[in-house]
């Protein structure tokens, strides 16, 4: 796992901490109990603290699984 997957997998414990790593991992926001619209919210919210990005309403079309919000951070932060 890079530091990339390993920051964002504290983004997601944190607010998922009742779900497994690879539970987080195939988790799709449609289809997970935990992730409503608060907890998409808060996410969001965690990885602009995580990452020191400013996101707008725009990244929570980016948020609906792991490899998703994983691709959208890839093209937006320094390696």
């Amino acid at each position: 796992m890079d530091n990339l997957d390993q920051r964002l997998m504290r983004c997601f414990t944190a607010v998922f901490p009742t779900l497994s790593e690879d539970a987080i991992r195939s988790a799709v926001q449609d289809s997970t109990a935990e992730w409503d619209s608060l907890a998409s919210l808060l996410l969001a919210r965690t990885i602009e603290e995580e990452f020191g990005i400013e996101t707008d309403l725009a990244m929570m079309d980016h948020l609906t699984t792991f490899d998703a919000a994983r691709a959208y951070l890839s093209e937006r932060t320094p390696a």
